[in-house]
């Protein structure tokens, strides 16, 4: 297509908007422009056909044979880019809500309120993720990731979700009256790692530890971890934001507290540009729950 030798997408809006109203100030209020700027755009458009369009017929407009045909024209084809355009929408509003997550965020934060967003939300179809491994955002495919960093992910759009530090932790029972003081004093212990992260090689890294033999690890999915942690099966670095229940319990205790990095946290990652209608909605409630918790924690203080 020669889009050259086509008029300018506005006047052609306008010209049709005053066809179907037989007025122009009617055509400017349903295009919220001003008559002026109706009948300038009609004006460059006659210009550009090198016809005349539209003639005065008492207070309104009537077309001329050439307006006439022109305008049967453009409705058919404004008629079809509505259609389809209609059509493209009420898939995008039809289609699940798509969120991926880590494993340990999904059952640690998320499913415990996942509930209260259906309540509020019983129309959203939701669709979630649980995966250590990084979903690329695409058109069609996953509307939201929350993942864990510092957001500094190029093309895409991160709010800081969550500020969180990592900890080691362990169930009393394991741990028992055993002091802790040095990172060398918990090398020995059994450890938990969530299959597909790598907490645990940061941490030692940050405390620039380097195991003299080779460390009792099992990796598994976040949500053994956090069973396992419970039961007393192993140490894991974990967010402290994950088990918060559990330390103010006591069943829990942290054996070494600290970040791994300064500035990281969970942030919820999109596509960069406007989101329909179920994503904002998910968003928003994610903000409300996690101010709410925040609220809590503070009360609890």
């Amino acid at each position: 297509m020669d889009w050259r030798s086509l008029p300018p997408l506005n006047a052609l809006k306008a010209f049709t908007a005053v066809a179907e109203r037989k007025s122009l100030s009617a055509a400017g209020r349903d295009l919220n422009v001003t008559h002026a700027a109706i009948s300038q755009q009609v004006r460059s458009l006659e210009t550009f056909m090198g016809q005349q369009l539209v003639v005065r017929e008492g207070r309104g407009i009537a077309l001329t044979p050439e307006g006439e045909l022109l305008f049967n024209g453009l409705k058919r084809g404004f008629e079809a880019i509505q259609e389809t355009v209609d059509e493209l929408l009420e898939d995008d509003a039809a289609r699940p809500l798509h969120i991926t997550t880590t494993p340990s965020f999904a059952v640690s934060w998320l499913m415990p309120r996942i509930n209260d967003f259906r309540l509020k939300h019983p129309e959203i179809e939701l669709m979630l993720n649980p995966t250590p491994e990084v979903v690329e955002l695409t058109p069609g495919g996953a509307d939201l990731a929350i993942r864990y960093g510092d957001g500094d992910w190029p093309g895409i759009e991160a709010e800081l979700f969550m500020e969180t530090h990592f900890a080691v932790v362990g169930a009393s029972c394991l741990v028992k009256d055993r002091k802790i003081e040095k990172p060398e004093d918990i090398l020995d212990f059994p450890w938990l790692q969530e299959y597909g992260s790598n907490e645990l090689k940061l941490w030692l890294e940050k405390q620039g530890k380097v195991p003299c033999g080779r460390l009792n690890v099992t990796h598994m999915p976040g949500y053994m971890v956090l069973e396992g942690l419970r039961r007393g099966d192993g140490i894991s670095a974990v967010a402290t934001a994950f088990v918060e229940p559990d330390l103010e319990t006591g069943n829990l205790v942290i054996l070494i507290e600290g970040s791994i990095y300064e500035g990281t946290g969970y942030y919820m990652a999109t596509r960069p540009g406007v989101k329909r209608p179920p994503l904002k909605a998910f968003m928003s409630w994610l903000r409300t729950m996690r101010a709410e918790q925040e609220h809590q924690s503070k009360s609890i203080c």
